[in-house]
């Protein structure tokens, strides 16, 4: 049992198990005197072997709200969903993984995966600005310019280069458990910085329960993820190098996200379905108070068609 790790996938593929099928003839056996048939028992079907790759795409539009200031917004044109499965080692959309307990109901695996924050620090845009930026409507004052020099003895301060800093991606490893069950599934992920970026670590879980009608399948998901101090503060702290009076030093400590979602699905045929997904994610307020974030909030959304192969 294995399901897609990453939250901010907003469209979700399936592929569809192939029947393996097994032909023998019956056996005869004949006397010269007597002509006696014997039939020998129907060949036994071998169980049905499960696809090794699982790839689709999904077409339409959506898009990811960016809480970082000065920043665009993320589109989502072409989700594109390809996972491979061996007997213990996965790929599953970025995320590698091995095995360890593979039951009915849970499956236990080690995972390494890449941090996604780093993808709000990529949609950026300097601008100049005639105010102090310090998160959630804050300012702070500018301190005047010497004089002599271009604005100094007016009312306005002078504009101000505001450009957010640079992140890097960081390399994670961890340890995922799948759970399922009458009841719905649930997610359970742990992991820690090993590139040495961040040096901090995420907890996470998540529960989501499938309904189906006909065609139509519908899935709530609730969830949330604790991130530490040292991850907070590498993507949402100002660092004393990167504060100026537009942004001020400030140092992030750990907090919780709190996310929830729907994903539905309306399948036209065995490949062809309609998607539609939403997904809302509250920041922690750790984050939600750094000069750098705009937003205390990410928004997600696609509607489109999804085709599995």
């Amino acid at each position: 049992m294995r399901s897609s790790g990453n939250l901010l996938k907003i469209a979700v593929l399936c592929g569809v198990a192939s029947l393996a099928h097994a032909q023998a003839d019956a056996p005869q056996a004949s006397n010269a005197t007597t002509a006696v048939l014997a039939t020998a028992p129907a060949p036994v079907q071998p169980p049905p072997r499960e696809r090794s790759w699982r790839i689709g795409a999904a077409f339409g539009y959506g898009e990811r709200t960016n809480p970082l200031i000065q920043s665009d917004d993320i589109p989502v044109i072409v989700d594109v969903d390809i996972a491979w499965f061996g007997k213990r080692w996965f790929f599953d959309n970025g995320d590698v993984g091995y095995t360890l307990f593979d039951r009915p109901s849970s499956t236990t695996s080690l995972v390494a995966r890449v941090n996604d924050d780093r993808v709000f620090f990529g949609k950026t845009n300097t601008r100049y600005v005639n105010f102090a930026y310090a998160g959630n409507g804050v300012t702070v004052a500018f301190t005047p310019p010497p004089p002599g020099t271009p604005g100094a003895g007016s009312q306005n301060p002078p504009p101000v280069q505001v450009n957010p800093p640079g992140r890097d991606y960081a390399i994670e490893a961890g340890v995922e458990s799948l759970i399922d069950g009458d009841w719905g599934s649930a997610e359970l992920r742990a992991f820690h910085d090993v590139s040495g970026t961040h040096g901090g670590y995420e907890l996470s879980a998540h529960y989501s329960r499938r309904w189906t009608a006909g065609r139509l399948s519908i899935a709530p998901t609730v969830g949330f993820s604790y991130k530490s101090a040292q991850m907070n503060d590498y993507y949402w702290g100002v660092h004393a190098n990167e504060a100026s009076n537009a942004l001020p030093e400030y140092h992030a400590g750990a907090g919780v996200n709190f996310e929830g979602g729907l994903v539905t699905n309306y399948y036209l045929t065995r490949h062809l379905r309609f998607a539609l997904s939403v997904n809302y994610e509250r920041l922690a307020d750790e984050i939600a108070a750094s000069p750098l974030a705009e937003d205390d909030y990410v928004i997600a959304y696609f509607s489109g068609f999804a085709w599995t192969f």
